[in-house]
C-alpha cells in the first residue's frame, strides 16, 4: 500500500465518521426537497395535491402525508454511502457507484410514498406499510448494494478489503522489522 492509498483510506473513513455529524442533518437537507417535491408532483397525475409551504406536508382531497425523518430514510443513504466508501474502488468508478446508489434509492423511495399515499385509508395500507417498513427497506437497501456490485463490477468487500490490506501492511512492516 502506498501513501497515496493509505490517504485515500483514511480519507474514506474520516468522511464516515463526519457525515453523521448532526443527526444525519446532510442526508436530510439534500434529501427532503428531492423526495417531497417529485413525491407531490406524481401525486398530482391521480389527484389535486398541495404541498403547504414550509412544511413536509402534502394535502390530498381527503388526507394530510406527512414525509417524516423515517419516510426520507436518511439513515439508508447513510448506509448506502457506508458500503460505497467502506470498499476500495477506483475513484470513477466510487463516483459512478455512489451517485447510482443514491439516485437509485431516491427514485424508489418516491415510489414507495407515491404508493402508500394512494392506498392511504385503504384496509391494506397499515399491514403493506409495517412489512415493507421493517423487512422491505432492508432487503432494499441489500438489494440496491448488490446490483451495484453487479454493475460496477466490485471486487472489494467492505471493510474486510480495507482490513485485509492494512493487515498486510502491519505484516510486511513487521517483518522488516525483525529482520534488523
Amino acid at each position: 500500500m502506498n501513501k497515496q492509498q493509505a490517504l485515500g483510506m483514511l480519507l474514506r473513513y474520516l468522511i464516515l465518521v463526519l457525515l453523521p455529524v448532526g443527526n444525519l442533518w446532510l442526508f436530510y437537507f439534500i434529501f427532503t426537497p428531492l423526495t417531497l417535491y417529485p413525491s407531490a408532483f406524481l401525486l398530482s397525475l391521480f389527484q389535486d395535491v398541495n404541498i403547504i409551504s414550509g412544511t413536509n406536508l402534502i394535502v390530498l382531497k381527503n388526507i394530510t402525508i406527512e414525509l417524516i425523518p423515517a419516510c426520507i430514510a436518511g439513515a439508508a443513504y447513510y448506509l448506502l454511502t457506508i458500503l460505497n466508501l467502506t470498499t476500495p474502488l477506483r475513484p470513477l468508478q466510487r463516483a459512478k457507484s455512489l451517485i447510482f446508489l443514491l439516485i437509485s434509492f431516491l427514485l424508489l423511495n418516491i415510489i414507495r410514498i407515491v404508493f402508500f399515499a394512494l392506498i392511504a385509508g385503504s384496509v391494506y395500507f397499515d399491514v403493506t406499510h409495517k412489512l415493507i417498513w421493517y423487512a422491505g427497506s432492508t432487503i432494499l437497501v441489500v438489494a440496491l448494494w448488490f446490483l451495484n456490485v453487479w454493475i460496477f463490477n466490485i471486487r472489494s468487500i467492505p471493510f474486510a478489503s480495507d482490513a485485509s490490506a492494512l493487515f498486510h501492511e502491519a505484516s510486511k512492516y513487521q517483518a522488516g522489522k525483525s529482520k534488523n
